[in-house]
């Protein structure tokens, strides 16, 4: 697609790499042919600072953005001026309501980046304002559309009735290392099992959460999220044919993947339900609830 007929995007935020990764594969020229995008322009950038950033990496990154087209900016109101579309990549989910109430009031479509919010809480309100505004709203982690899960699911020979998926922990700069990171590897878990989660008991060591997550029909499910290993991978099964493995995340082609569903939202196509990365949040939202009160918690329906 010619650039001038791409549709406009702005980036808000600046302290994760998700908002160099996505433009570079819009409009780098130097990358290779293969990570590249059509149909998305990143016009402008809304900069501030966050617990998970510091000056220098700011500076770096506003200036690879600028050099690649991207002109950064402190004023949201001019960041988001010329956009057909918003891309919410701030990497603090706890500022996620804010910057979604602030964007609503444009009435442009918004990809909201992973995690949806820092709470159940707080995606609930996120709906609802988005709901009452009408504004069209989606929001995944990338893993779910690395090319070896999705292959993997697709062409596991049984439906699964129980999974366990394990992935890193990683470490918040702030707020919870379980939500912020633990998100995709939930986001596959709920791609996996879907909807109906009941109840979740999360274990900790001194390296990992283990969390166990029930269903109201019966089925069940662990997600490992491991402090010391950057490797993600799950185990599907069933109670008759047995059980298959699947090993994401070998490359960073799934930041093309997400990209690629991006701009088909962008230009006017529904990608995943929002009752789905609800549901994501929701899981998280009762498994960190467990990790500080040692309990079973209920997952809320949202």
């Amino acid at each position: 697609m010619p650039q001038d007929k791409n549709l406009k995007v702005a980036i808000i935020g600046l302290d994760t790499s998700h908002a160099v990764e996505f433009p570079k594969r819009m409009q780098d020229l130097s990358i290779p042919p293969e990570r590249h995008v059509d149909g998305l322009t990143a016009t402008r950038c809304l900069s501030f600072p966050t617990a998970f950033t510091n000056a220098e990496e700011l500076a770096q990154q506003k200036a690879y953005l600028e050099k690649i087209g991207v002109e950064v900016t402190d004023d949201l109101e001019y960041a988001v001026g010329d956009c057909d579309g918003i891309m919410i990549e701030i990497n603090d989910p706890a500022l996620h309501l804010e910057y979604f109430t602030k964007c609503a009031e444009f009435g442009k479509p918004i990809f909201l980046d992973k995690p949806f919010a820092d709470t159940d809480e707080n995606a609930r309100k996120i709906l609802t304002l988005a709901r009452e505004k009408n504004i069209r709203l989606f929001s995944s982690s990338a893993l779910r559309y690395d090319s070896a899960f999705v292959t993997g699911l697709e062409t596991c020979p049984f439906t699964p009735t129980s999974a366990i998926v394990w992935g890193p922990l990683g470490r918040a700069a702030a707020g919870s290392s379980l939500v912020w990171y633990g998100c995709h590897s939930f986001e596959m878990f709920e791609a996996v099992m879907g909807r109906g989660a009941a109840a979740v008991y999360t274990y900790r060591d001194r390296n990992s959460c283990v969390c166990s997550i029930t269903y109201r029909d019966g089925r069940h499910g662990v997600v490992e999220l491991n402090g010391n290993a950057f490797r993600y991978g799950l185990l599907l099964r069933d109670n008759v044919h047995g059980a298959s493995v699947i090993q994401p995340g070998k490359t960073t082609m799934f930041y093309t993947e997400l990209l690629k569903r991006i701009t088909s939202f962008m230009q006017g196509e529904d990608i995943l339900p929002l009752e789905d990365s609800l549901e994501v949040i929701s899981i998280l939202s009762a498994a960190d609830r467990s990790l500080a009160s040692g309990k079973n918690e209920i997952v809320y329906s949202l």
